[in-house]
C-alpha cells in the first residue's frame, strides 16, 4: 500500500509543527525573547508542585462577619417587635450588643421568648449537648442579645470553609490551573497559585467579596447631599460619580444563574453578561415593568457599577454590565458573579514568591530518575527488536516531544499527575510498537514476504490500537469533564498523549519501517532480538486453572477491603491537612538533608517548599493519629530535627493547617472516574459485545481494589500523587484488557466452532507475549523512580509497579474466566427460554 506525496507532506508538515510547538521549552529566556515570537507555541507552565509561584495569606475580617450577624439578628429582632405591636426602633445596636427596651413588662414577657428562638446551635459542650450561638438576657426593663464564643467560632468556621470553596471556583474560572488552597488556623486561608501571576488581579480576584445587588436611583436627592433614611450616597466603581441608590434591595445577587464576559456588538466595548434564575427573572420583568424610564444601579461591593436608564421592559432575565472595562477586568468581574458571594472580606496579610512544593531537589531526583527509566525502555525495545526497535525509539522520542508541545501550545499547566499522564502515554505508545512487531512477526512465520507482512501486520495491529487508546480516551474525556483539578490535569494530558501516539506509531513508525523494506530491497523481515530469534513459550491452559486464579483473586480484593476498614489509608497532607512550620536561616537551607532527616522521624509525609533565596522553608507535616498532645510531641521532634540539620535555625511560626483536596474536590473526582467507567463499558459494549464490557469493567474494579488495598498494607502516603497512580492504573489496565478482548474477538471470526474456553486460551496464548513485554516495558521506566526518585514520588512509583503486575496478570488469568461465565450463562439462558436455540458452546456471543 503506497502513501500519496500529499499524505507525505502532510505528515511531514504535522512532525515540523509538533517539534516546533515543543522548541521553547528548551531555549532560555534571552533566546526566548528573540525568537520566541517566531514560534508557534510558548513554554510549557509548569504547576506549583513542580515550579512554585505566588504564596498569598487571607484573613477572614472577623469584625465585619461579626457585624453582618448582629445587622442580620437586628432586623430579625425589630420584626418580632412590629409583629406584637412595639416600635421597630426600641430595637438598637450598641457596639456588639442588640439593647431591646420594650414599651410595658407585658410587651417585654411576650418578645421575649420570640427572640430567644433566634438562637441557632454551634459548637458541643461536651456529651451531646451544643451550645447557642447567641446570650439573650433580661436586664430589667431591657433585654440584651449578643453572639456567644461559640456562635463567634462557628460563624468563622463556615464562613473560612465557605470562602475556601469560593476561592476555589473563582481560581479556576480564570483559568488558573491546579492551586493551592488550604485553611490556616482559625481564620486565615493560604493560597499558592502556579506560576508568575498578576499580583493587581490576584488582589482583585481574590480580595473583593462579590456581593452584588440591584438597586433603584432616587433621582429626586442630590448625590452631594446629606441622604433621607432609606436613602445612600455610593460613588461609581469606574466613572468618580456619586448615585443617590435606595437602600432597599431590588433583586438580591443571589438570583444570579450565569455571567459571561464578551463585547457590546454596537461599541465592541467589553462587558459582562448576565442571567437570572426563574425567580430573579419574574422579579426582573416586574421591576423594569413598572419603573420605565428611571435609572437602576447595579451595585457590587459597595460600588456603584452602572445606572442605566430603564428604556423598556425586559422580561427574559437577561442583561449586561457595561463601564469602561477593560478586557481582563470583565473576565474577573464575570468570575466573580459566577462563583458568589463571600460570606466576609477577605484581607492579603501575606504576599511572596514560593518555590515548587515538591522540592526542588526531590524534582532534580525525578528527573534523572525519569531519563534513566526512559534509557531503560530504549535499551530494552533495542534489545527485543534490534534494528527494528530503533525506528521504535524514534517513534517514542517524537510522541514524547510532540506531546510537550501540544501542552504548551493548549496553554496547559503541566504537575505531577499530568507527568503521569505523559509516563502512560509513552506506556501505550511503547505497546503500540510491541503490537506492531509481534503481528509482523506472526504474518513472517505464516509465510508472507516482506511487503505483505508488514501491511497486513500494521492493519492487525491498528484495530487493535485504535480499541485499546480509544477505550481509555471515551473515558478521559469523562474525567476532563467532570473532574477537577489533578484529575483534570491528568486527563487532558492523557488525551493528548493518546492521540498523538495514535500518529507516531501508525503513521510514522509505517513509513520508517516501509522505507527500510525498500531501500534494503528486503525479501523477508526477520525481527530478532540482539540474542537472536525470540522463542515462543509452550502454549497453557489457563481456563483450566480458572477456579484457582479466580479464588487467589477475590482473596486478595477482599483482603484489601478490609485493610481499606482497618488499619486502612494512610491519608496524606492533601486529604488530613496537618503541621506546618516556617524556618529561616542565615544560610541557604540544604532541603535533601533536611529532607532525610525529617523523614527519619517517622512522621508521615513531609512536603518542603522553600521561599525567597533559599534561606527559609515552609514545611508540612501531615497530622498525626490521636490528640493534640500527639501533635505537639510531633512539633518539638520537627523542631528538633530541623535544629540538628540547620543550627541558627529560627522558626518564624508554627500553625495548623487544614487539608488542600476540599469535600467539593473530592466528590468531583469521584463522579468523574465513575462516569468515565461507564463510557468505558459503553464503548467497549459498542465495539465488542455486552459480555466483553462487564467482563473489563468487572475486572479493572478488581485491579483498583488490590491496589488500594496495596495503599493500606504498606501505609504509603495516600495523596495527590497517589491519586494520579490510581488514574494511571486505570488507564493502563483497560487498554491491556482490549488487547486481549481484541484478539479474542478476531479468532472468534477465525474459529466459529471452536469451544469458547479453548478460543479463550488460544487467544491469551497468541498476545502473552505482548503483554509480559509491554509490562516490562512500563515497570522498568518506572524502576529507577521507584528506587531512587525520593519520597515524594514513591506514592505514585512503586504503587504503579505492583499495579502493572497486578493488571498483567488479571488480562491473563481473571478476564478470560469472567467472559467464559458470562458466555455460559447467557447461553443457557437462551435455552431455558428457548430450547431449539442451544447450540454449542460459545455460540451465544454474536458473532460480528
Amino acid at each position: 500500500m503506497r502513501t500519496s506525496k500529499w499524505a507525505l507532506a502532510a505528515y511531514l508538515v504535522i512532525i515540523i509543527f509538533g517539534v516546533l510547538t515543543a522548541v521553547p521549552n528548551i531555549l532560555t529566556s534571552s533566546q526566548l525573547e528573540r525568537f520566541g515570537s517566531f514560534l508557534p507555541a510558548k513554554p510549557v507552565t509548569l504547576g506549583l508542585d513542580l515550579k512554585g509561584g505566588s504564596h498569598l495569606v487571607l484573613e477572614v475580617d472577623s469584625a465585619a462577619l461579626t457585624k453582618a450577624r448582629m445587622d442580620v439578628l437586628l432586623n430579625d429582632v425589630r420584626g418580632i417587635l412590629r409583629t406584637a405591636g412595639e416600635r421597630a426602633s426600641a430595637a438598637r445596636l450598641n457596639g456588639n450588643t442588640i439593647v431591646v427596651t420594650p414599651s410595658t413588662p407585658e410587651a417585654r414577657d411576650k418578645i421575649l421568648p420570640e427572640i430567644r428562638k433566634l438562637a441557632a446551635p454551634a459548637g458541643t459542650l461536651g456529651f451531646g449537648a451544643t451550645a447557642a450561638d447567641i446570650d439573650v438576657q433580661q436586664q430589667g426593663d431591657t433585654v440584651g442579645v449578643t453572639l456567644t464564643e461559640a456562635g463567634v467560632a462557628d460563624r468563622m468556621t463556615a464562613a473560612v470553609d465557605q470562602s475556601l470553596e469560593i476561592i476555589r471556583r473563582r481560581v479556576d474560572q480564570v483559568g488558573v490551573a491546579e492551586p493551592l488552597i488550604q485553611r490556616v488556623g482559625g481564620d486565615r486561608i493560604l493560597v499558592q497559585l502556579p506560576g508568575l501571576q498578576d499580583p493587581t488581579r490576584l488582589r482583585q480576584l481574590l480580595g473583593s467579596t462579590a456581593q452584588m445587588s440591584f438597586h433603584m436611583l432616587d433621582a429626586s436627592v442630590d448625590p452631594n447631599s446629606v441622604p433621607p433614611r432609606g436613602v445612600s450616597i455610593l460613588p461609581g466603581a469606574n466613572d468618580g460619580q456619586k448615585y443617590a441608590v435606595e437602600d432597599r434591595v431590588a433583586i438580591s445577587g443571589d438570583r444570579l444563574a450565569d455571567a459571561k464576559a464578551g463585547f457590546d456588538q454596537r461599541t465592541n466595548e467589553p462587558i459582562v453578561s448576565f442571567t437570572f434564575d426563574t425567580t430573579g427573572a419574574r422579579q426582573f420583568g416586574e421591576i423594569t415593568k413598572a419603573n420605565v424610564g428611571r435609572p437602576f444601579a447595579i451595585v457590587l461591593d459597595g460600588k456603584v457599577l452602572t445606572a442605566p436608564v430603564i428604556r423598556e421592559p425586559i422580561l427574559g432575565g437577561q442583561g449586561q454590565i457595561s463601564g469602561n472595562f477593560t478586557p481582563q477586568e470583565a473576565t474577573v468581574l464575570s468570575a466573580l458573579l459566577r462563583s458568589g458571594a463571600l460570606p466576609a472580606p477577605l484581607t492579603i496579610i501575606e504576599e511572596r514568591t514560593v518555590g515548587p512544593n515538591l522540592g526542588s531537589d526531590s524534582i532534580r531526583m525525578g528527573l534523572y530518575t525519569g531519563l534513566a527509566g526512559l534509557a531503560f525502555v530504549v535499551a530494552l525495545m533495542v534489545g527485543l527488536y534490534s534494528a527494528w526497535g530503533l525506528i521504535a525509539v524514534v517513534g517514542l522520542i517524537l510522541h514524547t516531544i510532540m506531546t510537550i508541545g501540544i501542552l504548551g501550545l493548549l496553554g496547559s499547566t503541566l504537575t505531577l499527575p499530568g507527568i503521569a499522564g505523559i509516563i502512560l502515554g509513552i506506556g501505550m505508545a511503547v505497546d503500540a510498537n510491541i503490537l506492531i512487531n509481534a503481528r509482523i512477526r506472526e504474518e513472517t512465520a505464516a509465510g508472507s514476504g516482506a511487503m505483505k507482512a508488514l501491511d497486513v501486520g500494521f492493519n492487525k495491529a491498528y484495530a487493535t490500537i485504535v480499541d485499546g487508546n480509544m477505550t481509555t480516551m471515551v473515558g478521559m474525556i469523562l474525567l476532563f469533564m467532570f473532574g477537577s483539578g489533578p484529575v483534570r490535569g491528568f486527563a487532558i494530558t492523557m488525551i493528548i498523549g493518546l492521540a498523538i501516539s495514535m500518529f507516531t506509531s501508525i503513521t510514522v513508525v509505517r513509513l520508517l519501517m516501509r522505507d527500510a523494506v525498500v531501500r534494503r530491497k528486503m525479501k523477508k523481515i526477520e525481527i530478532h532480538s540482539l540474542f537472536g530469534a525470540v522463542r515462543s513459550i509452550p502454549s497453557f491452559s489457563f481456563m483450566r486453572g480458572r477456579y484457582i486464579a479466580i479464588g487467589v483473586s477475590a482473596v486478595l480484593s477482599i483482603s484489601s477491603i478490609i485493610l481499606f476498614l482497618k488499619p486502612g489509608l494512610n491519608y496524606g497532607i492533601d486529604f488530613v491537612g496537618g503541621i506546618q512550620v516556617e524556618a529561616t536561616s542565615k544560610t541557604p537551607i540544604d532541603l535533601g538533608t533536611l529532607r532525610e532527616e525529617l523523614e527519619g522521624l517517622n512522621l508521615g509525609e513531609v512536603a518542603l517548599q522553600e521561599f525567597g533565596h533559599g534561606s527559609s522553608v515552609l514545611i508540612r507535616v501531615q497530622r498525626q493519629p490521636g490528640s493534640e498532645a500527639a501533635q505537639t510531641a510531633a512539633l518539638n521532634q520537627i523542631r528538633q530535627g530541623v535544629v540538628d540539620v540547620i543550627p541558627d535555625a529560627s522558626f518564624e511560626r508554627t500553625e495548623v493547617v487544614g487539608p488542600t483536596v476540599s469535600t467539593e474536590l473530592a466528590r468531583s473526582g469521584f463522579i468523574a472516574v465513575g462516569l468515565g467507567m461507564l463510557a468505558i463499558l459503553a464503548y467497549i459494549w459498542w465495539r465488542f459485545e455486552w459480555h466483553f464490557a462487564v467482563g473489563a469493567i468487572a475486572t479493572l474494579i478488581l485491579d483498583i481494589t488490590k491496589m488500594i488495598g496495596f495503599f493500606a498494607l504498606m501505609q504509603i502516603d495516600f495523596n495527590l500523587t497517589a491519586i494520579a497512580a490510581v488514574l494511571t492504573l486505570i488507564g493502563y489496565s483497560v487498554n491491556d484488557k482490549v488487547v486481549v478482548y481484541d484478539r479474542m474477538r478476531e479468532n472468534l471470526r477465525k474459529y466459529k466452532s471452536m469451544p469458547f474456553s479453548d478460543l479463550i486460551d488460544l487467544s491469551i496464548n497468541q498476545v502473552i507475549m505482548r503483554c509480559i513485554f509491554t509490562s516490562v516495558a512500563v515497570a522498568v521506566s518506572l524502576l529507577p523512580m521507584a528506587i531512587w526518585g525520593g519520597d515524594t514520588v514513591k506514592p505514585f512509583a512503586w504503587p504503579m509497579i505492583f499495579g502493572v503486575i497486578v493488571a498483567t496478570s488479571s488480562s491473563i488469568y481473571i478476564g478470560g474466566p469472567i467472559l467464559l461465565f458470562l458466555s455460559r450463562w447467557w447461553k443457557d439462558r437462551e435455552v431455558t427460554r428457548l430450547p431449539s436455540a442451544a447450540g454449542p458452546e460459545g455460540q451465544a456471543i454474536e458473532q460480528k
